[in-house]
């Protein structure tokens, strides 16, 4: 499992909005470009589905995304089919109540389907893609500390 800490000088219910709303993930990812929920879903919940859309360089692919943990205010977690890898948000109030301890991380759960682990291994989307990913899990977290805070003021 990778994963990457920091504290945002915002109340959980706020740092949440953002994390949940899959539409906006293009803000803080350094890959994924948005999303938009499937179905009858209209927003986060456990069981909803969503199309992630990402880029990296000229690339473009949407992945197939199931939400498995919802607790606003708590806790966001998200399997992409296509990877068998589960992304999540863990939020828990500071002490003083003023911030959010925000946790971001990402997990295999499974082995990736064959074209996505040829894709992987290509070089395509990075030369050592384990090592973007685990960069990203940093600059999604430093992206929403900004937004977060900026949109607090």
């Amino acid at each position: 499992m990778d994963r990457a800490e920091l504290t945002v000088q915002a109340p959980p219910e706020r740092v949440w909005e953002l994390v949940s709303d899959i539409t906006r993930a293009g803000e803080w990812s350094p890959e994924a470009t948005g999303g938009r929920w499937r179905g009858d879903a209209t927003g986060p919940a456990v069981g909803a589905r969503f199309v992630g859309l990402n880029r990296h360089g000229v690339i473009r692919w949407p992945t197939h995304c199931r939400v498995t943990e919802c607790e606003p205010g708590r806790r966001f977690t998200f399997v992409v089919t296509e990877s068998r890898t589960a992304w999540g948000w863990v939020l828990t109030p500071t002490d003083d109540g003023a911030g959010t301890h925000v946790a971001a991380w990402r997990e295999s759960v499974g082995v990736p389907a064959l074209p996505v682990r040829l894709l992987q291994r290509s070089g395509l989307l990075g030369r050592d893609r384990e090592t973007m990913m685990r960069d990203g899990l940093e600059q999604s977290l430093q992206r929403v500390r900004t937004i977060v805070e900026a949109s607090a003021g």
